[in-house]
């Protein structure tokens, strides 16, 4: 029931993102989203464990949730107004015409709403775009945006920096200035009012010292990570198999607690420093703190941080999403390795599990049963598990946390690098087919099934850049690829041949 819980909290909190482009009710969502959860209960009390449902069951329960969960979303979704077309062909001869859109209907108009600018601000605008950079062919007004659309005659680059210090120099910071790729026609251009304008309201300025403060929050980041500090002093107390019988046995919590709050905090401040340095709004890392329990003793599900202003450009996206996993490599593999040199060999229980630290079987990972094999040698054999350390447990549990944040989807790390590898909508194409992958695979990995369920459940699309056009270097596409290697490495199981090679 607690488990049940926690995931029901988890899912409100993902469904909520969706909010803001769907009118059905969050509390149905929620309950489409939780309804595998639900059933998959219900018969697990049902038959009191004694039965497992078949696979094919559980595969067309989860498809089905997933087909009506999507259902719910676009059959409520937000209505997009009316173009309002612009033809300026006279201005260049050599300009290629803009589309014919029909005029809207008065009906159509007086739905429509107030257009964001006045016509004095639109004809400033049309000034802002040279045709020689980005010809500019007609205007759209949406509740909250201004679209210009148009054609391209320069490097995304150029164009992006042109038109973006053109509006600045005529708007100030009023608006964000986005840069999107288009659906089978040249990329436009959006402008996104700032809510933290200077021009109207000054004392909001997101980067003055006082804004600043105020939004890293550093009292309420360090009072989670103290809750996190004692609930992984207790995680490391259970997994040690002690119990508290003075306050002295804390301490040997703490071999535990210390290696996985650094790996968190690493993560965290890995991308807090990268938001610095390209000067986008975010919090100090949150750690989530979770009450250690038998099938999941470890005391946190992790740090985040939230991210308040949007990201410049796609190589920013890209480091973002990087940097982090990076440094979780750069302490997680060091600390499994020296922890497997500290942990010592044992038989292998039937029904060892990924948190199972008294015989954890290595075989549910490429990288794990590798590392095993060089800390143990001809120690390591068929039918032997590890008993590991502390060390070893933060090392693995890192790795883990590594792998889901690599997943390809959203805005989890590996979501925001596909996304600037490969643009918006590829990145969210690829994403859909690791989700569908993954919950293919977690039919023979059970293991898996929770986060296949999560994943399910992020939106399959984050949020664009600023410049969402201008592609990243061939060293951060390399290096892109390189991690998702690892991911793969970490979450697929030791194959038979790789077993039998490595006589395991």
């Amino acid at each position: 029931m607690i488990w049940l819980l926690l995931l029901g909290l988890i899912t409100y909190f993902v469904v909520q993102r969706v909010s803001g482009i769907t009118r059905t009710p969050i509390w149905l969502l929620w309950l489409v989203a939780m309804m595998p959860a639900l059933i998959l209960g219900a018969w697990a009390i049902a038959h009191r464990g004694q039965r497992v449902m078949p696979r094919e069951l559980v595969i067309a329960l989860f498809v089905g949730c997933l087909v009506l969960y999507v259902f719910l979303i676009r059959w409520g979704r937000i209505a997009k107004p009316v173009q309002t077309p612009r033809n300026d062909s006279a201005l260049d001869p050599i300009a290629p015409q803009p589309l014919n859109l029909p005029e809207p209907t008065p009906e159509i108009q007086a739905e429509q709403p107030l257009r964001p600018i006045t016509q004095d601000e639109e004809d400033r605008l049309q000034g802002c775009f040279l045709w020689s950079i980005y010809y500019l062919q007609h205007i759209e007004y949406r509740p909250q945006a201004v679209i210009c659309r148009g054609k391209l005659r320069a490097t995304p680059e150029i164009a992006y920096r042109t038109v973006r210090e053109n509006i600045e120099a005529q708007f100030s910071d009023r608006f964000y200035v986005v840069f999107q790729e288009g659906h089978r026609t040249d990329p436009f251009f959006a402008l996104v009012p700032n809510p933290y304008s200077q021009v109207k309201e000054p004392q909001t300025n997101l980067f003055s010292s006082g804004a600043r403060r105020k939004l890293i929050r550093p009292g309420i980041a360090s009072g989670l990570a103290v809750v996190t500090l004692i609930t992984t002093v207790l995680a490391g107390l259970q997994m040690a198999g002690r119990v508290i019988s003075s306050p002295l046995v804390l301490i040997d919590g703490l071999p535990y607690a210390l290696p996985a709050m650094s790996f968190f905090a690493l993560r965290g401040i890995g991308h807090f420093l990268t938001t610095r340095k390209y000067k986008i709004a975010a919090t100090l890392p949150y750690f989530i703190p979770v009450i250690p329990l038998s099938f999941f003793p470890l005391g946190t599900v992790g740090a985040f941080i939230q991210i308040r202003s949007p990201i410049p450009d796609r190589k920013a996206l890209f480091d973002v999403g990087a940097v982090g996993a990076m440094l979780g490599l750069c302490i997680s593999i060091p600390l499994l390795a020296w922890g497997l040199t500290q942990s010592e060999v044992v038989g292998l229980s039937q029904r060892a599990g990924i948190f199972d630290f008294y015989a954890l079987n290595p075989r549910f990972s490429i990288v794990f049963s590798l590392f095993s094999k060089l800390a143990f040698g001809s120690e390591f054999v068929a039918q032997t598990a590890i008993k590991p350390h502390p060390f070893a447990i933060a090392g693995w549990i890192g790795l883990l946390f590594t792998a889901f944040n690599l997943m390809p989807v959203g805005q989890l790390d590996g979501g925001r690098m596909i996304h600037a590898m490969f643009g918006q909508r590829t990145g969210a194409f690829i994403g859909q087919i690791a989700r569908f992958l993954l919950l293919a695979f977690s039919v023979v990995q059970p293991h898996l099934l929770v986060w296949a369920i999560l994943l399910l459940l992020l939106p399959a699309m984050d949020e664009p850049a600023l410049n969402d056009v201008t592609e990243i270097d061939s060293f951060r596409d390399a290096v892109g690829l390189a991690l998702l290697t690892v991911l793969i490495l970490i979450i697929l199981p030791t194959p038979k041949f790789l077993m039998n090679w490595l006589q395991i």
